[in-house]
């Protein structure tokens, strides 16, 4: 049989394309595997499965057996790409410029993603300061009035107009020439940012039951870009408003957050999780820093077909429009491209120490987090598996391998 050819025609960090040449024969080959496939599935009338004639099949799954031939020929071409060129891809590859005509070779190109051949030469001796501010009164204060917020209900007020913080139902209707259409109705906290500041002004000069006719005004940096600057003319009728009534901030309050006998033992529970939060924090900082000052010494690199991966990704989780991912894409770029240098270092380090979370690391994990839910190991190992969650936690493992070495490479002072 002869060989499929493959030459790499460009090459970038990041990133190759490959012009790939499969003879006629390796074709035919595998349209008539491909075809066997579908003689021993199919049912056709007057024919026993498996008995059709393969002329038969092939008018009848024709373009079935097209695609099936496609994906083996593909198949077979990568498994073949990545041997001669030892590529190492981060993604199965994109397929451009088919041409398939019957009794020629079939061509196409691959596009392929790859992980950049990095090679660090300083991973230590740096020099870092880990600060972890006190927990302060006012951090304490305000993290018990966000308890009281949370469990405060919500109570109607009537004959009086709304203060910031309060829930307020409206219905809004646009207006043309006089005509008042599209009533809907909308419901957010007044100062939260649901809302933009000409229709919150307005309503809080309003008392429930009164309707205003206004024209309101789109803030020049509004989120949807078209509207930004823009005035709309809007009948806004406020409906209700209600307003959170805080439990007192006491002994009693204590007892209903949990097993506390007093609000001072409350507020050293309190305390105690915020000094955690800040620890955490501290060590956030310290791991970032440490990670710039690699990227610098090593003057690493994020290949631009990675950072737009990496962009990608940011738009599809934050649910971005098509029409606003240049924009996106602009304002993202230096997040996405510190993302993929921070990635870069991390991978190396594990490959190059052999850091990766083992299967025991992973187990032991998965046990710890069980217990601290109250519930069966294998419970949580099978709902994580089902979620595909599985590789977070080892990734947050393998994380901790990749630091611990790091720092210990290096000075951290305490501020």
């Amino acid at each position: 049989m002869p060989e499929i050819l493959v030459k790499k025609t460009r090459a970038e960090p990041g990133e190759a394309s490959l012009e790939v040449t499969i003879p006629p024969d390796n074709v035919k080959a595998a349209e008539e595997r491909a075809t066997k496939v579908y003689q021993q599935r199919a049912r056709l009338p007057g024919f026993r499965q498996g008995k059709a004639p393969a002329a038969v099949v092939r008018k009848k799954f024709a373009d079935d057996i097209r695609q099936e031939t496609l994906r083996e020929l593909v198949q077979e071409s990568w498994r073949v790409a990545q041997k001669q060129e030892e590529l190492k891809p981060i993604a199965d590859p994109h397929i451009h410029n088919l041409k398939w005509e019957e009794g020629c070779p079939v061509t196409f190109e691959f596009h392929v993603e790859l992980k950049p051949d990095l090679k660090l030469q300083r991973l230590g001796g740096f020099r870092l300061t880990r600060t972890v501010p006190a927990v302060s009164t006012a951090q304490v204060d305000a993290q018990l009035n966000a308890m009281r917020e949370q469990r405060a209900p919500w109570t109607p007020v009537t004959g009086e107009k709304p203060k910031p913080k309060d829930l307020v139902d409206v219905m809004i209707a646009t207006r043309e020439n006089g005509t008042v259409k599209d009533p809907q109705p909308y419901q957010f906290v007044l100062g939260e940012g649901r809302a933009i500041p000409d229709v919150e002004e307005r309503i809080m000069n309003l008392t429930p039951g009164e309707s205003v006719d206004a024209t309101v005004r789109f803030p020049d940096d509004f989120a949807e870009e078209a509207k930004r600057g823009q005035t709309r003319d809007i009948q806004l009728t406020l409906r209700e408003v209600k307003r959170q009534e805080l439990a007192a901030l006491d002994d009693a309050f204590a007892r209903e957050m949990g097993d506390f006998e007093s609000l001072e033992a409350l507020r050293a529970a309190v305390t105690a999780d915020l000094g955690k939060e800040a620890e955490k924090e501290a060590d956030g900082k310290v791991r970032s820093e440490l990670v710039e000052q690699i990227v610098q010494a090593n003057s690493v690199v994020a290949p631009r077909p990675l950072v737009e991966r990496v962009l990608g990704m940011y738009a599809q989780a934050y649910e971005i429009p098509e029409e606003r991912w240049p924009q996106f894409a602009e304002e993202f770029r230096s997040i996405a491209e510190s993302q993929v240098r921070r990635d870069l270092v991390l991978d190396h380090v594990v490959e190059s120490q052999n850091l990766r979370a083992t299967e025991g690391e992973l187990d032991a994990r998965i046990q710890q987090l069980a217990e601290r839910r109250g519930m069966p190991a294998a419970q949580l190992y099978a709902s994580l598996e089902k979620a595909k969650r599985l590789r977070d936690v080892a990734r947050s493992i393998t994380e901790e391998k990749v630091f611990a070495y790091l720092l210990s490479q290096s000075t951290v002072e305490q501020a």
